[in-house]
């Protein structure tokens, strides 16, 4: 996950960053067999354009693709023999665009009926990963009374900032957002869900943001840059909104968004289930080359 400088921000103009996202599996004994689904090729979106992307696999295996329910490419494959080790490349070219101006909000009674008459209330929902107590949604409500949509996702982001701290290595992959509120610690995934869970018990749609961030705003062209992927999330408030509550800022042409979901259940970048003795976790690595 990558948390980043905001103080030289760079909202000039289009920008093309070449990505790279390696992620390889060794096993403690070769696996009898594996299937497998990945969720790294880039969206095309206003604002974003895939210009090129592919996924490769090493044993080499035929792959297919398919577009799940939350709109996230996928891309499947199976090893159906013996494999020591699994090693899938990543690799894509995005044009971004600075963000446009922020819609105008709607008012919460009209926004509150919208979200209960569409494909909207499925972003108002509590998931596991994104249960709070009661005692902290009351406070979110303090810190936006009187604020419309916009300001209280502003707000509420900031709450959850100030309380939880980037530190890599404090969560785990399966840390829900009250324990990361309540050790006050944790990466980008653990902040975007706790300001998912506050944000949806305000009434407020709001969806869980896969994808990366390039960790140098005025990076030099052609310079390869270690990174790493990145989670915020995305609000409603008369279209969808990308705000960064890890870096206290809205989404802009250095986030490339992968996938949209419900909490990271729904855009894990790898998963898969292989016959054969238990391994340790897989290396990751994420490169990222300006090119314009």
């Amino acid at each position: 996950m990558t948390t980043i400088d905001t103080t030289t921000m760079n909202t000039k103009g289009i920008r093309r960053l070449r990505i790279r996202h390696v992620t390889s599996v060794a096993y403690a004994q070769p696996a009898a067999s594996s299937h497998n689904e990945v969720r790294m090729t880039p969206l095309t979106l206003p604002g974003q354009t895939t210009l090129d992307a592919r996924v490769t696999v090493n044993p080499t295996t035929p792959t297919w693709s398919y577009w799940d329910y939350w709109g996230t490419q996928v891309t499947g494959f199976d090893l159906m023999d013996p494999h020591a080790h699994l090693t899938i490349t990543a690799s894509s070219l995005v044009e971004t665009q600075p963000p446009g101006p922020l819609p105008e909000a709607p008012p919460w009674l009209e926004l509150t009926e919208r979200t209960a008459t569409s494909r909207l209330l499925e972003y108002t929902a509590t998931t596991a990963r994104t249960t709070i107590p009661a005692e902290l949604l009351d406070r979110a409500r303090e810190v936006a009374a009187g604020l419309d949509p916009h300001g209280t996702a502003s707000a509420v982001s900031s709450l959850v900032a100030d309380r939880v701290a980037y530190l890599p290595g404090a969560t785990g992959v399966n840390t829900s957002a009250a324990e990361a509120w309540e050790q006050g610690a944790g990466v980008c995934q653990d902040i975007a869900h706790v300001t998912i869970a506050l944000l949806r018990g305000l009434g407020l749609p709001t969806r869980y943001v896969s994808g990366y961030l390039h960790p140098e705003r005025e990076a030099e062209l052609h310079r390869p840059v270690a990174g790493q992927s990145h989670a915020w999330v995305e609000y409603w408030a008369g279209d969808w909104c990308g705000y960064d509550p890890t870096n206290r800022t809205r989404a802009d042409e250095s986030h490339v968004v992968v996938g949209r979901g419900r909490d990271y259940d729904d855009v894990t970048p790898h998963k898969g289930v292989y016959r054969g003795v238990a391994g340790g976790p897989p290396e990751v690595t994420v490169e990222f080359t300006r090119v314009a």
